[in-house]
């Protein structure tokens, strides 16, 4: 789905596929008809934009062949489905029945980490729309906040320098700019946008920036046009924006009977209280935990925010809440000013499956509801700010 800034820019907005657990291209190209098409044809819209969501091995399968890369562009032309973006922040397994702090692993540290970004990169340059300006890829913030030392900070540094100077190996071969976005999330060395600042200037920020989760954003408790400034203060461009929003509860004491009931065993649920913000650590024991049964457990002083993505259109109910209200004060930093903030946008809602059981989804076609339900709020709220809608589109979901 395409927007139009008033400043000129088109917006690419799409939803990201690692909601689904395919890991090898006939799998994707199954998924491709089970819930991309039914979701752009439930908008109404003649183009679906997808954050797509490559594991390791069929990534490295892809980048090795250019005939697959065509085969799947042509798969892709072929549904009226279109990919800008590609999430690189999981390398394998991300729908396993347990991932938890599995998703961390091979972080910047390793060689591995550099081979799967880099490949992915090969492959995007070629997916993308012939009048794309560029293409992203998200990926995560270095690597989980233990351990962490300076041999490991300078192997990361290391990497990151080799991968500004593999980008440039892919435009010079295809023409086409991939740059790569670091997503601050809680736990990882890389947590709040101080953090970015303090770890991620001086690196190449021609084709390397930040993606600005907003889900993650507000659980560090981050004002979010303060965040923006502060990144744009330490020159680190908004190079992909998830809109995503997390659980709040303004009284986990009292909301400890309903929150239990958002505790699974497939992802990490990193809480945090409002003291942390503004902390140099804002994994601080005092105010923050590792997972929502320890937060549970430990009693941490609220109100809380947990990083548990919650489908943006139905919030939990009371005592619960959401954190709609910094995605819509995100959305509203970045894009009320005369040039959009940023251009690549994904919904970024990974939890269906393991949401509470009266909330999930029971079939393939809720599913493609619930993904296009989502779309269709990103897209009023954006319209909401002036965006206008681009190509002949029929808006046939509405909040």
């Amino acid at each position: 789905m395409r927007l139009r800034h008033a400043g000129g820019e088109t917006v690419h907005l799409g939803y990201c596929t690692n909601v689904h657990p395919a890991e090898d291209l006939a799998g994707i190209l199954g998924q491709l008809d089970t819930y991309a098409v039914p979701v752009r044809e439930a908008l109404g819209s003649d183009l679906l934009g997808l954050g797509l969501w490559l594991a390791a091995p069929v990534a490295a399968e892809l980048a090795a062949d250019p005939a697959l890369r065509r085969r799947l562009r042509t798969e892709l032309d072929a549904r009226g489905l279109e990919v800008v973006t590609l999430n690189g922040f999981p390398y394998a397994a991300f729908q396993a029945p347990v991932v938890k702090q599995d998703v961390y692993h091979p972080d910047w540290t390793t060689e591995q980490r550099l081979t799967y970004t880099l490949d992915l990169a090969r492959v995007l340059a070629d997916l993308l729309p012939d009048d794309a300006a560029r293409g992203s890829i998200s990926t995560l913030p270095l690597a989980w906040r233990q351990p962490w030392d300076t041999g490991r900070a300078d192997a990361a540094r290391r990497r990151l320098d080799q991968l500004a100077t593999g980008l440039a190996t892919v435009q010079r071969d295809t023409g086409r700019e991939v740059r790569i976005a670091f997503e601050p999330e809680p736990g990882c060395v890389v947590e709040s946008t101080a953090q970015a600042a303090a770890l991620l200037s001086g690196m190449d920020t021609e084709r390397l920036g930040v993606c600005l989760d907003l889900a993650h954003l507000a659980c560090a408790w981050e004002e979010p046009a303060e965040a923006l400034q502060r990144l744009r203060a330490a020159g680190l461009p908004v190079v992909k924006v998830q809109v995503s929003a997390a659980v709040e509860a303004a009284d986990p004491e009292g909301g400890a009977e309903a929150l239990r009931r958002w505790v699974e065993p497939r992802f990490l649920h990193q809480t945090r209280g409002a003291g942390c913000a503004g902390l140099a650590d804002p994994a601080d024991p005092a105010y923050a935990a590792d997972d929502l049964d320890e937060a549970l457990d430990q009693e941490l002083p609220g109100p809380w925010r947990v990083h548990y993505h919650v489908p943006l259109h139905a919030p939990p109910e009371e005592p619960l809440g959401s954190t709609l209200p910094v995605l819509r004060a995100a959305l509203r930093a970045l894009f009320e000013g005369p040039t959009a903030g940023c251009d690549h946008l994904d919904v970024e809602t990974y939890t269906w499956g393991v949401l509470p059981a009266a909330r999930r989804p029971g079939t393939d076609a809720e599913l493609a509801a619930g993904i296009a339900a989502e779309l269709a709020f990103a897209r009023d709220e954006l319209v909401g700010l002036g965006l206008t809608t681009e190509r002949s589109v029929s808006m046939g979901v509405t909040r």
